[in-house]
């Protein structure tokens, strides 16, 4: 099928969806008018597509201006809960007045009363709306990897300031999941097939690092499908945690995240500048035999930022390991008991 804003591109999604246990996807700008979300866009069947995917089991979420859904807002809502919608993703508010604020919590109350999710991109940071409206789930308003398209703002510099910094309440919508990684030095900004600064464990390492309850894979699925070995992190690696162990990090420079859910840890670390060595130390490991499941910086990730190295190795509490950071680096395990 021709790929874009239609409804085989949207099916082959859900299709995708389905296989590899992602709970959503998002119809993002284009499938209804331009200012009118009551009019959809006739080559999106957007009423077969909820019902292809209630069939798989996978939600819809829709994406909305704000303008447009400010003016809209029960009418498109009730429209969309018709279909089985389970939650829509508003944009480009870029303000933080009083209306604004009000705005917000007109479109989480009335999500929430049709028992929808909500993500606000182009947003003030997250300021506490999640704890009286738990359907809020994440929010942008940081510079994320879209800015590739258009932009060298998105640098690994500023990929290690924005956890310190914006991660204080709530979630963070990054847009990671980027599969065509390459050095600064070689970064050239292109709309269509963007590529993104940092190693490819850089970028998978933000799935641990940042934290979003609404959480996303950015890229094609062609791309993901081509790494078959990334492709099982990202159905395992979780989008909510039980437990939290900050490990060590310099704004701006480097971080390292150790999180758990239930009985497993993942381990996160980025770099931002040139090569250099860390160390992990597994104190946060309770008593047994473990086995850790590693993806880190090849050895030519410094000129080819996708390569990494994938190994297996066993673990206690206590034992430390070595990381060897390429430039703009990064590296991330998942820790399981062992059988």
């Amino acid at each position: 099928f021709k790929a874009g804003i239609n409804t085989a591109t949207y099916m082959y999604m859900i299709d995708y969806a389905a296989e590899h246990g992602f709970e959503y996807v998002l119809f993002d700008e284009g499938w209804s008018g331009r200012n009118d979300l009551l009019t959809l866009n006739p080559n999106v069947d957007m009423p077969s597509l909820c019902r292809h995917a209630g069939e798989k089991g996978v939600g819809v979420c829709l994406w909305s201006n704000w303008v447009t859904m400010d003016r809209q807002l029960e009418e498109a809502l009730d429209l969309m809960a018709s279909w089985g919608v389970k939650g829509v993703k508003v944009d480009f508010m870029e303000r933080n007045d009083v209306e604004m604020v009000r705005f917000y919590e007109r479109v989480a109350k009335a999500a929430a009363q049709r028992k929808m999710l909500v993500n606000f991109h182009s947003s003030y940071p997250a300021d506490g709306l999640h704890a009286r409206y738990p359907n809020v789930m994440t929010r942008e308003g940081v510079v994320g990897l879209e800015y590739n398209k258009w932009s060298e703002r998105a640098t690994p510099k500023h990929q290690l300031i924005i956890p310190y910094l914006r991660q204080w309440a709530s979630g963070m919508d990054f847009t990671p999941g980027s599969m065509v990684n390459t050095q600064k030095k070689f970064f050239r900004i292109r709309h269509d097939d963007p590529m993104s600064q940092g190693t490819r464990c850089h970028h998978m390492a933000m799935y641990v690092v940042y934290e979003s309850p609404l959480q996303m894979l950015s890229d094609s699925p062609s791309k993901y499908d081509a790494s078959p070995q990334w492709l099982p992190f990202l159905q395992e690696v979780p989008a909510v945690w039980d437990d939290t162990i900050p490990l060590w990090g310099t704004i701006g420079e480097n971080i390292a995240v150790a999180r758990r859910s239930g009985d497993r840890y993942f381990v996160g670390a980025m770099s931002s500048g040139d090569a250099e060595d860390a160390v992990i130390e597994l104190n946060f490991l309770p008593e047994g035999d473990w086995e850790m499941k590693i993806w880190e910086d090849g050895v030519n990730a410094w000129k080819n930022a996708v390569d990494y190295r994938f190994s297996t190795r066993q673990v206690k509490a206590g034992d430390k390991v070595s990381v060897r950071f390429a430039p703009a680096g990064g590296y991330v395990a998942i820790i399981e008991r062992k059988s």
